[in-house]
């Protein structure tokens, strides 16, 4: 089995910047999409942002032009920078990975990490 583990969570003062990874604890034989989301107290869990395995990414209105997903195949980790973080950024932060974990897998199956929590202070 896989395990994913995100890091870099924090407090951060509005308009400052995190970095968020979700490291994989194995190599993947493909990934097709991997993804963050993210849930605040009391709301709906949110698509944050995902990156496919060709590099197309996407957005949710709330985070476009200030968040970036991006990935490194060679490490197994995808990162989510935040930048111009606001308090309505606030939530817990987890990763998703749909990929196989061999060859011999018919279908990719989604593996999630334990989620880290990001608070942005206004």
């Amino acid at each position: 089995q896989v395990q994913l583990a995100e890091s870099g969570g924090g407090l951060v003062q509005a308009g400052g910047s995190l970095r968020l990874s979700c490291a994989a604890s194995r190599s993947f034989f493909s990934i097709n999409v991997m993804a963050w989301y993210r849930q605040a107290p009391g709301k709906q869990r949110e698509l944050v942002a995902h990156i496919t395995s060709t590099g197309t990414t996407n957005y949710s209105d709330s985070v476009k032009g200030r968040f970036t997903i991006s990935r490194d195949s060679a490490k197994n980790t995808a990162y989510l920078q935040m930048n111009s973080l606001k308090p309505e950024d606030t939530a817990v932060y987890t990763c998703k990975a749909v990929a196989r974990l061999s060859g011999r897998d018919s279908y990719p199956t989604e593996y999630w990490g334990q989620g880290t929590q990001v608070t942005v202070s206004s």
